[in-house]
């Protein structure tokens, strides 16, 4: 009896994917693994930043217009059809 009460609680815990080894310290090792890997990343420059934020607000501006565009276009479009039928 014992041992199946010991198979099943071996299976719960495959099961959920957590051992008894990853519960432990796993807060304190989460940070400390993201503080190494911080580390490893590799920044961009402020003129980077600047220059891609100014190619991201261009992009947008045009995508707006055009879509502008085609929004006025085929409410034209409809109002036309709509006065045909009238």
């Amino acid at each position: 009896m014992a041992k199946k009460e010991a198979d099943s609680k071996a299976a719960k815990s495959k099961a959920s994917g957590k051992s008894e080894k990853t519960k432990k310290g796993g807060v304190r090792k989460y940070f400390r693994d993201l503080k190494s890997e911080l580390k490893k990343v590799v920044w961009p420059s402020r003129k980077q930043v600047i220059n891609n934020t100014g190619i991201v607000l261009s992009v947008m501006a045009v995508m707006a217009l055009f879509l502008f565009g085609i929004d006025t276009g085929l409410g034209a479009a409809i109002k036309a059809l709509l006065n045909l039928g009238a």
